[in-house]
């Protein structure tokens, strides 16, 4: 479990809201020095606190068709048909998310399409034949109220 302060904390949450934020800017932000601040960003990036850096994109500017949002329940829940589901997800660029969940669904997945018929092929082709997969439960998203992008 990573052990974080709360300048660690600052720094991450500042991050969050702009990944892209000069490291000055952070420093005087969180009350360090630029060079403090950026050994702090560094070990953060190297103990796997933060994984990256990513570009929120703008539904229009994306064009991604429908999003699905997909609950899939497992035949089981042992650490090997987790394990082997988890790395078949990875495979496929369609899903762009997946959490392992608790409650009714094992997992909850967030899939783009062109279009409806073109969801219909990925969960044909992909989905059904994930490793495990009991049942499959999709809904489609009307538009996006909040993402991760905060301001």
């Amino acid at each position: 479990m990573l052990k974080l302060d709360a300048l660690d904390r600052k720094i991450i949450g500042h991050l969050r809201v702009n990944g892209r934020m000069p490291n000055n800017e952070l420093a005087g932000k969180v009350g360090l020095s630029a060079s403090a601040c950026l050994r702090r960003v560094k070990q953060l990036e190297e103990n796997g606190a933060i994984l990256g850096y990513a570009a929120i994109i703008a539904e229009a500017a994306a064009d991604q068709g429908v999003v699905a949002i997909v609950r899939i329940t497992l035949d089981k829940q042992t650490e090997d048909y987790l394990n082997r589901f988890e790395q078949a997800v990875r495979m496929h660029p369609e899903i762009a998310e997946c959490f392992l969940m608790t409650g009714d669904a094992d997992y909850i997945l967030r899939a783009t399409a062109a279009s409806t018929a073109a969801y219909e092929q990925i969960h044909k082709e992909i989905l059904s034949r994930l490793p495990g997969v009991a049942r499959i439960n999709s809904s489609f998203a009307i538009r996006s109220v909040l993402s991760g992008h905060q301001t």
